[in-house]
């Protein structure tokens, strides 16, 4: 649905950029945030994203040549030259994972600072979401500019201490009304076109960068005795299994079956977030990456293996480190030591060891589910980010 330019102001509006870096990552996050404070802070709030065919991918109603466009009561702006002149300083302003906004709108801020001091907008600075201890410490801190102007820094965490997590207040009821009816998740199944998936069969989803462990385990899972679904959408976790596939990834198209033994790859199609919700919880374990959706495959309860975001001198691995430790808190020692070494080897690429430890961990295990369900309440601490962050504003 088009909207009128001057729509996009009305002075009491937050603004949050972004740039579209993974299609469930940077723009995942800011989309669910946008909203969530729209739907249950009646705030105005405008999306500007750099791009808007990748953003189409989560929103598929989306048309990508409109420059002005509001869903869900968010009003989309495509982030470019000619409609940053409109761009009026609002309530609080946000540059998710520290994109940088134009100068152009530095030099607003610095305009309406010497003629209205009270009026600047809240600038926040929307980090990643890490479980390392240093978060707490630099949550909320501010940073003073060279141009004279004061930026958060905004960081998303485990702790009360942190900026909370991304998370709807209905969530997990309506997560816990769907899991209480497998009718549902057959009916979903059957929605994306994926045949022969019996109740009583194992399905796993999908969503990983590239890694040698996915195979081993799809080599390790064929000579299992019963059933086992794999749900993978095309995309990067389909580059580690061309040895095995039948066709060329481009030959691939949404809903084909490809049977290997005892394990049969479903292609997915593309969905919204609502869909991706909904296919985490219909799963009986999650392969997940990057930081969207890592946290809805926790909301889901349901076991998980975090593939992370690769990064130099495996910086990464100690990321993965730290959430581990905080996850397996109240995890039994005897499920908490296998589950961490599968996804430790899982992020190394490590396929002897990741199909050992995946033989080791008992995913059916009563402990290791009732903790899956356990986690999203121990997590969330009473708060989520959006409540936080709504406070945060008004206190300053």
């Amino acid at each position: 649905m088009d909207i009128k330019a001057s729509t996009i102001a009305n002075h009491k509006h937050w603004d949050i950029f972004c740039v579209v870096v993974d299609n469930y990552g940077d723009i995942g996050v800011t989309w669910r945030l946008a909203k969530q404070l729209a739907a249950e802070y009646a705030i105005t709030v405008n999306l500007w994203v750099d791009d808007l065919n990748s953003f189409g991918h989560i929103l598929p109603a989306l048309d990508p040549g409109s420059t002005y466009q509001t869903f869900f009561d968010v009003n989309i702006i495509h982030w470019n030259d000619s409609s940053i002149e409109k761009y009026t300083p609002g309530v609080c302003l946000i540059e998710a994972f520290a994109c940088e906004i134009p100068s152009s709108i530095i030099e607003k801020l610095i305009n309406l600072k010497q003629i209205f001091p009270k009026e600047l907008p809240v600038w926040l600075n929307l980090e990643y979401l890490s479980a390392e201890d240093w978060v707490e410490g630099c949550h909320g801190l501010p940073s003073f500019q060279s141009c004279g102007l004061q930026k958060y820094f905004y960081l998303p965490g485990f702790t009360d201490k942190t900026g909370g997590l991304i998370c709807e207040q209905n969530l997990f009821d309506l997560r816990d009304s769907w899991q209480s009816d497998k009718a549902n998740k057959m009916a979903l199944f059957a929605q994306l076109g994926l045949r022969g998936i019996e109740v009583e069969h194992r399905v796993i989803s999908v969503f990983s960068y590239e890694t040698p462990s996915l195979l081993a385990l799809i080599q390790w899972w064929q000579t299992e005795k019963s059933p086992v679904h794999v749900l993978i959408p095309k995309g990067r976790s389909l580059h580690s299994l061309t040895s095995i596939l039948p066709c060329s990834l481009n030959e691939l198209v949404a809903g084909q079956s490809i049977p290997l033994d005892n394990v049969t790859l479903h292609i997915l199609p593309m969905t919204d977030q609502q869909g991706y919700d909904r296919l985490l919880w219909s799963c009986d374990v999650n392969i997940v990456r990057g930081e969207d959706s890592f946290l809805r495959a926790q909301w889901a309860a349901k076991p998980f293996i975090w593939h992370i975001y690769p990064q130099e001198d495996d910086y990464h691995l100690i990321k993965l480190e730290a959430f581990m430790q905080i996850y397996c808190d109240n995890l039994a020692p005897d499920l908490a030591k296998p589950w961490c070494e599968l996804n430790l080897s899982f992020n190394q690429g490590n396929q002897i060891d990741t199909v050992n430890h995946w033989q080791k961990l008992e995913f059916n295990h009563l402990s290791l589910q009732q903790h899956a369900k356990k986690w999203p309440m121990t997590a969330l601490n009473s708060a989520d980010l959006a409540s936080r962050l709504v406070q945060f504003v008004k206190s300053r």
